[in-house]
């Protein structure tokens, strides 16, 4: 850091309520940390907003100084895009406040709450609302390109939920974003990302959920694999939305129900879940338990809080992690083939490969309603990636990209950008198909400078064809 700049950073500290973290720091490279390990960068400055009115001032001094805004939530990307290299990072981590009006069914959400601290608030009140299924998660990124969960069939996308937002735009306006003001800028935020400005606050829609749920765990062999999700492909056709069933391919963890001598062998999962009354649930799941040789299963009723953390260990932070992700309007047996061949091939213990199911109240949203446009899609399809050692890098990205490439025939249009990587860039115009000309203007009207382009990025001067 050169000694100008660290003269000015010194003037900035009188501009903000929050911290100025720098690199001579004790608590730089704690601060500077993101949950994939694969990225490591390091920002010249981090700003960590003690209020929205911390927001402003860095945005302007970052521009002032020529430095590169990246904006950290949870910092869970899997594209690491919330640190930046020698710029600015706005850090949200101490805003993590979540107020609730259960008479109104409103919660009013700070951008660096996660959804453990999201869940745990609305549930108090039994109250809920879509989100994702990894309780580290930051509510700001996974609502900004869409978000989608265990609630989704029933209630739709994050975005579905989200009544406004509070902004802070590239030229430092303060903004309300909702279906009554700013009706262009909240139709971007909605699976736009983080293209147009600052969120410091959300307000979410909220529904009567749980507080307990029927939910758990189905294991089958891995040799059972075809039978088991042709089956799976025709029982979710007809299932009511209050059921959702996800699928997951991996290497069995030590799970006290799994009969040992199958703990690190290849099985296939099913994750059930059922929001409606625990006896109708168990009704409803028991077709579940006769699509194979059930070599363990954990299904019960539980707090619906305790469900949203039940996958926090396959996904905490520290390792390296690389996705790659496909929708889909149908699962045909080629592609379940696919799936099954590269589940067969884990290049690591952490590997896996799961298939959410999102068919229901998502689909009935019009696909120009919002920027996120794959209102057909009934799954998503996710690789997860994930290894200890840097060593392991191509074989674990070679086998994702492998796999990816191989099902994309049997993909359906678009894509879900908080489950793209940095160099996917190619791949953004297509993730919004139809939608993608509105958003271009939109970014050129907001942020014509590209300001905030740490994103899977709409970039103002984008060549597009017009919309037919």
């Amino acid at each position: 850091m050169t000694t100008q700049l660290n003269q000015k950073i010194q003037g900035l500290k009188g501009t903000v309520k929050g911290k100025i973290v720098v690199p001579v720091d004790p608590a730089y490279d704690k601060t500077r940390q993101i949950w994939n390990a694969m990225i490591d960068r390091r920002p010249a400055v981090i700003v960590q907003c003690a209020n929205a009115d911390d927001v402003g001032p860095a945005i302007r001094f970052a521009r002032e100084n020529k430095l590169e805004i990246s904006i950290r939530g949870a910092g869970h990307s899997i594209a690491g895009l919330s640190v930046c290299n020698d710029g600015l990072m706005i850090d949200f981590s101490s805003m993590k406040s979540v107020r609730v009006d259960a008479q109104k069914r409103r919660a009013y959400v700070e951008p660096g709450a996660t959804l453990r601290d999201f869940d745990e608030a609305v549930q108090a009140h039994g109250l809920a609302t879509p989100v994702g299924i990894n309780s580290t998660t930051g509510i700001a990124g996974l609502t900004l390109g869409g978000g989608f969960g265990w609630l989704t069939r029933r209630y739709g996308l994050t975005i579905d939920n989200l009544v406004s937002a509070d902004m802070i735009t590239a030229d430092g306006n303060r903004v309300r974003a909702s279906e009554n003001s700013n009706t262009d800028l909240f139709w971007a935020i909605r699976g736009g990302g983080g293209n147009f400005g600052v969120i410091t606050q959300f307000e979410f829609k909220l529904h009567p959920v749980g507080p307990e749920v029927l939910a758990g765990l189905i294991v089958f062999p891995f040799h059972q694999a075809k039978q088991v999700l042709r089956q799976y492909r025709e029982f979710v056709r007809s299932a009511p939305e209050e059921l959702n069933v996800w699928v997951v391919m991996r290497q069995a963890p030590p799970l006290p129900f799994v009969p040992e001598n199958w703990h690190g062998k290849e099985v296939v999962v099913l994750a059930v879940f059922y929001s409606g009354e625990i006896a109708e649930g168990e009704r409803l799941i028991q077709p579940l338990r006769r699509l194979g040789d059930v070599l363990g299963e954990h299904v019960g009723a539980m707090p619906y809080t305790q469900w949203q953390q039940a996958f926090d260990p396959l996904l905490t932070p520290g390792a390296r992690n690389y996705w790659k992700s496909h929708n889909f309007t149908e699962l045909r047996d080629e592609a379940l083939d696919i799936m099954i061949e590269y589940a067969g091939k884990l290049p690591s213990p952490h590997c896996e490969i799961f298939v959410g199911l999102i068919a229901g109240a998502a689909n009935a949203v019009p696909p120009d309603a919002m920027a996120y446009s794959s209102r057909d899609a009934k799954f998503v399809m996710n690789v997860h990636g994930r290894w200890d050692s840097e060593r392991d890098d191509e074989k674990g990205r070679g086998w994702a990209r492998a796999f990816f490439a191989a099902a994309a025939p049997y993909a359906s249009s678009g894509a879900y950008v908080n489950f793209m990587t940095e160099e996917e860039d190619d791949r953004v115009a297509a993730a919004y198909g139809p939608n993608y000309p509105r958003l271009v203007q939109i970014k050129k009207q907001y942020d014509p400078e590209n300001i905030f382009h740490l994103n899977q990025n709409i970039k103002p001067g984008a060549k597009v064809r017009p919309a037919i």
